[in-house]
């Protein structure tokens, strides 16, 4: 399991250009494997996949590994956060297998985002995906209202699609009821590649900005301030230590 971080070329971790470049297969989503196409050499077999093949991918996976021959499944940001990691190990344990497999971390998009934004995760934060494909929006509404309860800067994930356009707007409905509206709100799309995107906002006025599927979001906690284009979240050296 291979993560490639967020998308910029020198953000792929050196553990994670080695297990590329030294696997006999790299498989991924070709999304993902056209990020690192400058990795991969003609004498790789490479298997990409569209997206919802996940499942797909990681059985393909462990059976050319279990077969001998040394893998490499790639995918965006870091393997054990909100991608196929977990899938992996529940597939490996559930068919019994003993094939080894070793995650490499990459860069997720919660610490690419906020660098780009300045540093709102100095203080405890929790990250909670607003896709409902596998986890019941239930279940996310009741994680959103304890997060806003107690003030935890939150990074959202996943907050839009085509198909999905509500679940944006009820997760600020939750959070105004905890938070001013004034609360900063960071809200990136394509970090770290050609295309992205920095907007700051306000709870009051996210809704106006563009957010899609590789938008990433910072709601700020009531401590989080912005100043000269950034977006800081006090840790509390200041009332410690009266800087």
């Amino acid at each position: 399991m291979v993560g490639t971080g967020p998308g910029a070329p020198d953000l792929v971790t050196p553990r994670a250009r080695k297990a590329i470049q030294e696997a006999d297969v790299v498989v991924g989503y070709r999304t993902y494997l056209d990020l690192v196409a400058d990795l991969i050499s003609p004498h790789q077999e490479v298997l990409s996949s569209a997206m919802m093949q996940e499942i797909d991918r990681c059985r393909k996976a462990l059976e050319l590994a279990a077969s001998g021959r040394k893998v490499a499944l790639v995918c965006g940001g870091d393997p054990g956060i909100y991608a196929m990691a977990g899938l992996v190990y529940e597939l490996a344990f559930a068919g019994g297998s003993d094939t080894p497999v070793e995650v490499i971390p990459g860069i997720a998009a919660l610490n690419s985002c906020a660098a780009i934004l300045g540093a709102p995760l100095m203080h405890d934060f929790a990250a909670i995906s607003l896709s409902d494909l596998m986890t019941p929006w239930p279940v996310i509404e009741k994680r959103l209202f304890a997060a806003a309860m107690a003030d935890f800067v939150t990074v959202i994930y996943n907050p839009r699609s085509r198909k999905r356009t509500t679940q944006i707007v009820r997760a600020r409905e939750i959070m105004l009821e905890h938070r001013d509206p004034a609360t900063p709100v960071g809200i990136v799309s394509g970090a770290t590649r050609p295309h992205e995107t920095v907007r700051l906002a306000s709870l009051e006025t996210m809704l106006e900005h563009e957010i899609a599927m590789q938008t990433t979001v910072i709601i700020g906690n009531s401590a989080t301030f912005t100043r000269d284009g950034r977006m800081v979240t006090p840790r509390g050296y200041g009332d410690k230590y009266g800087l």
